[in-house]
């Protein structure tokens, strides 16, 4: 690990977009007025909307267009080949930076050598703290419960009902949606694991660094709104899809090595999840309820 610190200027911000609609100018535009922002990288997997067309001219916005949609994963490790900033901060195409975030994120990392990665307080549009921005690792028991759970009420992972801190915590993980991490920690855990399409890589990469020694931090005061779904809303169904898949990864690459006779009652939990989740939707689509 890596004795000292990187600086908090110049920052590389990465945002990876499918069709988030005017939302992505406005994410684009909160970020590129954060002082610390070195440059910002937009890879557009294959969007069909016009959210490319109103993003702002600036001089340190790169852009990179994909064919075909690679995933969350994959397309952050193209963004992270070309960046050139030292800290990159990982963000969805739908979070709107508050002033000042950017900054306190960086400061939190520089004060702490041995932190690889910071995460921020995100908020719903309506100003409540939002689920996975400060968070536990499922374990054995928690993956049981997700995998059976039919609804939030089982969460044993989420601690955004916990009082808040009055500064920067350590924390098991943190949301993918806005991740400052350390380069080098990046480097050293390899990169994000492009075996996930969509879900759960964020889980992977903070297990990763835990395992690694990085510790993780929760910056209560960086604080950004994230309109959550913005990419997914037209294809529920696919989105869940790719959920679940991400979930029967990781819990087979963390959870199940050392229980593999754990295994069909966690994959047949959650298909059956999938299974009612699906039926759920259709349910809505066809009587709107």
């Amino acid at each position: 690990m890596p004795p000292t610190a990187e600086a908090a200027p110049g920052v590389s911000v990465l945002i990876v977009n499918h069709n988030a609609g005017p939302l992505l100018a406005q994410t684009v535009a909160r970020a590129l007025a954060q002082p610390e922002t070195r440059e910002l990288w937009v890879c557009d997997n294959a969007s069909a909307d016009s959210s490319l067309q109103a993003l702002p001219e600036s001089d340190r916005l790169r852009l990179i267009r994909n064919p075909e949609n690679r995933g969350f994963a994959a397309a952050n490790n193209q963004i992270v080949a070309r960046a050139a900033g030292g800290p990159l901060l990982f963000l969805n195409p739908d979070c709107l930076l508050s002033p000042g975030a950017l900054g306190r994120l960086c400061a939190a990392l520089t004060a702490d050598p041995g932190a690889g990665m910071a995460g921020g307080r995100i908020l719903n549009p309506d100003g409540g703290e939002q689920r996975g921005c400060r968070r536990h690792l499922p374990g054995i028991g928690g993956a049981l419960t997700k995998a059976l759970a039919t609804n939030g009420s089982a969460n044993r992972v989420d601690r955004n009902t916990e009082p808040l801190p009055a500064g920067p915590i350590r924390v098991e993980a943190v949301s993918g949606a806005c991740m400052l991490v350390r380069r080098a920690a990046l480097q050293a855990v390899g990169g994000w694991d492009e075996g996930y399409f969509l879900h759960c890589e964020d889980l992977d990469l903070c297990r990763r660094f835990g395992d690694a020694g990085w510790r993780i931090l929760f910056v209560p005061d960086a604080e950004l709104i994230h309109h959550q779904g913005a990419c997914s809303r037209a294809r529920p169904l696919f989105v869940e899809w790719h959920k679940h898949r991400g979930m029967l990864r990781y819990y087979r690459k963390f959870l199940l090595r050392q229980r593999p006779w754990l295994a069909p009652l966690v994959f047949g939990g959650v298909l059956a999840r999938f299974v009612w989740v699906t039926l759920r939707h259709w349910s809505r689509a066809a009587y709107g309820r």
